[in-house]
């Protein structure tokens, strides 16, 4: 597969019916879904799942998604989008890197940058990482 940098997470998608717009093809508010989609999973494949973001109080959240649609994805479509964590302060911005691709023809559809801040849950303010983000986050670095 022709993905951009080693070691991805990666989540299998099918563009279905109902992500399908006026134009024919798959809508660019579904494809910001599944960026959400594949960078929940995978934090909770790192342990840090939404139980653990309220016992901590704490939360990533987006400020910035950068969103590069290269083809479109039509109905039926079988599809891969991968993610890394390629940028992090270690205090409260992490980015992530996202590629989709459609394997039957290798097809990059869409390159994306989102970039997280942590934030305190009860109050929705930025706040500094907690130790378990450090611990779990740290080792799913990769350069990007």
């Amino acid at each position: 597969m022709g993905w951009d940098l080693a070691t991805p997470f990666i989540i299998d998608l099918q563009v279905a019916p109902e992500d399908i717009d006026g134009l024919g093809h798959a809508n660019n508010a579904v494809y910001v879904s599944w960026l959400e989609r594949c960078a929940w999973r995978h934090s909770q494949r790192l342990g840090l799942d939404l139980t653990e973001y309220r016992r901590l109080d704490r939360a990533m959240a987006v400020v910035r998604h950068e969103i590069d649609y290269l083809a479109a994805g039509y109905q039926g479509d079988e599809l891969q989008l991968a993610t890394w964590i390629v940028d992090w302060d270690r205090r409260l911005k992490m980015t992530r890197r996202f590629q989709l691709l459609r394997p039957r023809d290798g097809v990059t559809l869409l390159r994306a940058n989102t970039t997280f801040v942590c934030i305190e849950l009860s109050s929705g303010k930025p706040k500094r990482m907690p130790p378990e983000f450090l611990d779990g986050y740290g080792p799913a670095l990769t350069g990007g």
